[in-house]
């Protein structure tokens, strides 16, 4: 008897461990909880049409961006849509999370998040498989989830086409975008990276932060459509090529080239900088030395 109780105690560590590393919800995060938005200024109001530095976009990415009228979100089929995934977490919108536990195994079934104006959003842990690709694309598309450490890594395909920017910056419906939840304290980092075989040339990675708010609760957001703008029926707002007259406005404001407003895999990079210090500077010296 003494000998038993004398192994007991390693028995029960041995199980403790065992029961931890067994199941992985144990040594991961939580993140359920009202979370309010770390406003900078890289996600503080809506951007300026034509700013599009930083941003790979193709050819034909610049080409839809360049397009785009503002007016078009007075359309009544704009008015009262959610936002897609591409674009909600870079909004200054809070965000609800919370997560579906199975009654039976009390495993995480998906974790789900809902903002002001989206759709309930739940990220899948359970295995579930992907529906066909001939399956309807949705605003928050379907998405798989799974613990990579502390982190949660979310894949999301099935997407309807949409925006990464409020200024006309096109996703296409075949884009996929992954997003990890990074948690240090009340703090939750929320990464995302887009790949779209259309609109972008190199994937495109962003970040946001959100700050846990637990008295904070998101109201309700009705909507109802009505008729802002009057004009023809089938009339679209747009710009043809070469006519939208507020491309250069944020350029012009912060003194920033064209070619780097422009947008484009280039402008993510420092060298661009380099480069148009370099020409700026030439410019300079050639005037100088002409005027001599």
């Amino acid at each position: 008897m003494r000998r038993f109780f004398g192994v007991l105690p390693s028995v029960l560590t041995r199980i403790a461990l065992v029961a931890c590393l067994g199941i992985p919800v144990f040594a991961q995060n939580e993140f359920s909880g009202e979370w309010a938005p770390v406003q900078d200024e890289d996600n503080t109001g809506n951007p300026y049409t034509g700013e599009f530095i930083g941003i790979p976009m193709s050819k034909a990415g610049a080409l839809r961006s360049q397009a785009w009228n503002a007016s078009l979100y007075t359309l009544p089929e704009w008015q009262c849509r959610p936002h897609g995934a591409m674009y909600i977490s870079r909004g200054p919108s809070q965000v609800r999370i919370w997560k579906e536990i199975d009654p039976d195994s009390r495993e995480i079934i998906a974790w789900h998040a809902e903002w002001l104006r989206s759709i309930d959003n739940p990220y899948y842990m359970d295995g579930r498989p992907r529906p066909s690709k001939y399956a309807p694309h949705t605003w928050g598309g379907f998405s798989k989830a799974e613990w990579i450490g502390d982190m949660l890594k979310i894949t999301t395909t099935h997407l309807k086409e949409d925006y990464y920017r409020r200024n006309g910056v096109p996703s296409s419906d075949e884009a996929t975008l992954t997003q990890y939840w990074i948690r240090r304290g009340d703090i939750l980092t929320w990464v995302t990276i887009a790949t779209d075989p259309i609109y972008l040339t190199e994937p495109m990675i962003r970040a946001s932060e959100y700050r846990l708010q637990p008295q904070m609760r998101i109201p309700p957001y009705p909507c109802e459509v009505v008729e802002e703008v009057d004009r023809p029926a089938g009339i679209v707002p747009h710009y043809l090529p070469g006519q939208n007259p507020f491309l250069s406005d944020f350029g012009k404001k912060y003194s920033i080239p064209m070619e780097a407003n422009q947008g484009g895999a280039a402008t993510m990079y420092p060298e661009l900088e380099k480069k148009i210090l370099r020409e700026v500077n030439g410019v300079k010296s050639g005037t100088t030395s002409a005027a001599k």
